[in-house]
């Protein structure tokens, strides 16, 4: 019988929500089970803890960071703790780890140490956008950052704007929050009159904003993305 420990894959909050209010509960379960942590940032990580499982002893958390400073001879070490029986929780800094996320590397580490896997429930801004554009649901793909140099920015675009025509693809993608703004300009300079932008903004948050217009509908739109959590979404058909 195998007794080693697992990995849970917790999801966290967008925003600054009620966790429970886009959380099931079974993530508060399963943190109230955990003592080991895999995170990005210690303090926004006990932050969320402690807000979903108020009683839980902070001293008694064994926290590891998954950092730019993270050393990686040590970060193989992080799920040792699983064959001794213990189980890791690996927490997102928003949303659902693994995806758009450092925490792929622990999930690829733990199929390696062959330790069972276990992804819970909860909001990821990439599949809430995809399912609330009216794109094409069956054929996404999501293409993380494009380049920040314009001229480099602008062909990449371009080349989404192909794929998606040639593909029936919807393409997906994001941007640093204060480059939303600099980002919505080059989509409407840049994609045909025809093609269809969709801007997810806040996702789930009281100041969420979805909508989905051809291009030449949007340069006639007024909106405030400035350094707010946004999806892109581009579909030519």
């Amino acid at each position: 019988m195998d007794n080693k420990g697992v990995l849970y894959l917790i999801p966290t909050t967008l925003g600054d929500n009620e966790p429970l209010e886009v959380l099931p509960y079974s993530v508060k379960t399963a943190i109230e089970n955990l003592t080991y942590f895999i995170v990005e940032n210690e303090k926004t990580a006990r932050r969320f803890i402690k807000r979903i499982t108020p009683k839980k002893s902070q001293p008694s958390l064994q926290i590891l960071k998954l950092d730019k400073y993270a050393e990686e001879l040590e970060v193989r070490k992080y799920l040792d703790v699983c064959e001794t029986g213990v189980s890791v929780g690996l927490l997102s800094e928003a949303g659902v780890p693994g995806i758009a996320d450092p925490g792929a590397e622990i999930v690829k580490m733990a199929h390696e140490k062959g330790v069972r896997v276990i992804p819970l429930v909860g909001p990821s801004s990439i599949l809430l956008a995809m399912m609330a554009s009216g794109f094409n649901g069956q054929n996404f793909a999501f293409n993380g950052y494009l380049p920040i140099d314009t001229s480099e920015r602008k062909k990449a675009i371009k080349q989404l704007e192909r794929l998606s025509k040639e593909k029936d693809q919807s393409q997906i993608f994001i941007e640093t929050p204060y480059r939303n703004e600099k980002m919505f300009t080059d989509l409407k300079s840049t994609l045909t009159p025809t093609a269809k932008l969709c801007i997810a903004c806040d996702i789930t948050l009281p100041t969420e904003f979805i909508r989905t217009l051809m291009i030449q509908d949007w340069k006639h739109q007024k909106i405030d993305i400035h350094k707010k959590p946004t999806i892109f979404i581009i579909h030519k058909e």
